[in-house]
């Protein structure tokens, strides 16, 4: 965080523009995991999410952003990580309108050894059939998830 931002304590998303990569971790077999939102997440509490975080300031790019979340939340190197598109997220924080540009990637992971890496935000993992996802759900993972399939998948 910057020196400006502290000063204003501004936050990501709602008082800018925030930029985030989204990222659906698979095995290469059909299987996506997913992980439930804790209490302490800023918005859509309780639901199951595929895994995302924001760009920090100076990171070297994108794909090296998607890697290092990746790594925090679920304790793993990615083998592969492919990146899909990028598109604006709109939509209610609580009262306040957030905005993000979410960058949307899959990785190939190895399922055995994903575990939590922020048990501060995340209740549990899983992993999914990609056809059978638990509910409830986090309000883009469908949206997303439709357009990576309607490319090829994973």
């Amino acid at each position: 965080m910057n020196k400006l931002t502290r000063k204003y304590d501004l936050k990501k998303g709602l008082d800018f523009i925030g930029i985030t990569c989204v990222f659906y971790c698979h095995d290469g077999k059909g299987n996506v995991l997913l992980s439930k939102r804790s209490q302490n997440c800023r918005d859509e509490q309780g639901v199951w999410d595929c895994g995302s975080g924001s760009m920090e300031f100076g990171e070297e790019s994108l794909i090296s952003a998607a890697r290092r979340e990746i790594l925090e939340e679920y304790c793993v190197v990615p083998k592969k990580v492919k990146f899909h598109f990028a598109t604006n997220v709109i939509r209610m924080q609580g009262k306040r309108k957030s905005h993000w540009i979410a960058f949307v990637y899959s990785a190939l992971v190895d399922p055995k050894k994903c575990k939590i890496g922020e048990p501060k935000n995340i209740d549990e993992i899983a992993w999914f059939p990609i056809n059978k996802l638990p509910k409830p759900q986090h309000s883009m993972l469908q949206k997303h998830l439709k357009i990576i399939l309607t490319e090829g998948g994973f």
